[in-house]
């Protein structure tokens, strides 16, 4: 009887050995899968389709512009005295309704001269509507409340596209009292959402067109080059060629069954990987700097100090004892001068071939501020340490 319950209990321990080894074994398929798919992922992260590097050549907004009025204010338009381009739009308006005003006096400040733009998208069909953007010309406080007339808008070859109406819609506000005011955001300008219609479609036939240009939004000779030999392995043919680093042509082929629309369709979510030049872009209005992954420094010291010169000044009055004859109160000034050398300076050596994280490491080490940054970036370029170009914003 013990020896059948030893063969059963080893029996029971090999199964339990054996099920271990296969749990094991799944769950180490499992990682192997989790980090197979996290390494394409990563690929996958690292490019971008066609479509969003690049922009097919004719297929563009349309920039409107318009002059028109806006009613409806509750006395916070411009005043006709100082805005005569107001006052004469406003009787030019009224002597087309049938309103003869040109020998009253107008005193009211319950309208505003406006500009109105809108953005007309490509191919967009006539009755459609588009948002207006409306921007005051005078002296107008608000335009809150107001309602902007009938405005035609206008294109660069001087034709009407669309034609503008509606209520204003503004962000900002403003309230003022006796002795304080308040104002937030612009209150002078406002939108009108879906506040034109479309009278005039932009005619581009672009189905009909057997060979396109694709523009790139960033050029660089590789992206083109990259994108070119994209397009040629997923269509059988050479149909792409990259002109220059801005640009890439695209034909369709004799053998293609659809049209051009087709095969821009097709094209457009390959997969590309983007490259770009290593740049360092600078705003020293805000002191914002912006550097891409690519920007390298070689080997060069950095020390960051300043000289801060503080001066105070605390004037006194000195004035004679109360009641007393002689003497007069004369103000006496007092200034006090404080000098800042910056003694806790620090030397700092950046290794050749320093990335974009060793770099703000180091400066932040430093205690550099934004500022100085920009100073101190200018002077490795100058230097001839810094590979990536500056642009100054």
């Amino acid at each position: 009887m013990s020896t059948i319950f030893n063969d059963k209990t080893h029996s029971k321990a090999g199964m339990t050995l054996r099920h271990n080894a296969l749990g094991i074994a799944f769950w180490l398929l499992f990682l192997l899968a989790f980090v197979i798919l996290g390494t394409s992922f990563r690929a996958e992260a690292a490019t971008t389709r066609i479509k969003d590097i690049v922009d097919v050549e004719g297929v563009r907004d349309n920039m409107l512009v318009g002059y028109g009025l806006v009613v409806g204010l509750n006395g916070t338009g411009d005043s006709l005295n100082n805005s005569p381009f107001t006052r004469q739009s406003l009787t030019a308006m009224l002597e087309r309704l049938g309103v003869n005003v040109r020998e009253q006096n107008l005193n009211t400040g319950n309208v505003a001269a406006v500009m109105v733009t809108a953005t007309l998208p490509p191919f967009t069909n006539q009755g459609a509507r588009i948002d207006v953007t409306v921007s005051t010309m005078g002296d107008a406080e608000s335009l809150r409340g107001g309602t902007l007339l009938v405005t035609p808008l206008m294109g660069a070859d001087g034709e009407v596209y669309a034609i503008g109406q509606g209520p204003v819609m503004i962000n900002g506000f403003q309230a003022q009292g006796q002795a304080a005011s308040i104002t937030q955001n612009n209150p002078a300008a406002g939108r009108i959402p879906e506040g034109a219609i479309v009278e005039k479609e932009i005619e581009f036939a672009l189905e009909n067109l057997s060979q396109v240009r694709l523009a790139l939004r960033n050029p660089d000779f590789t992206t083109a080059r990259r994108v070119a030999g994209a397009i040629n392995g997923f269509v059988p043919g050479n149909v792409a060629r990259s002109e220059n680093p801005a640009s890439v042509t695209l034909i369709k082929p004799a053998s293609y069954a659809g049209t051009i629309v087709d095969l821009i369709t097709d094209i457009e979510q390959l997969p590309v990987e983007p490259d770009q030049v290593a740049k360092v872009v600078i705003d020293e209005n805000t002191g914002t700097v912006v550097m891409g992954a690519d920007v390298r420094v070689s080997t060069v010291a950095i020390a960051q100090g300043s000289l801060t010169i503080k001066i105070t000044e605390t004037p006194q009055v000195s004035q004679p004892n109360p009641f007393s004859d002689v003497g007069e109160t004369v103000v006496v000034p007092r200034s006090e001068v404080d000098v800042n050398q910056g003694e806790d300076v620090r030397l700092a050596v950046m290794e050749e071939g320093v990335s974009l994280q060793d770099l703000v490491t180091g400066l932040n080490r430093l205690g550099v501020g934004p500022q100085d940054i920009i100073t101190i970036l200018q002077a490795i370029k100058a230097a001839g340490a810094l590979q990536a170009e500056i642009e100054l914003l």
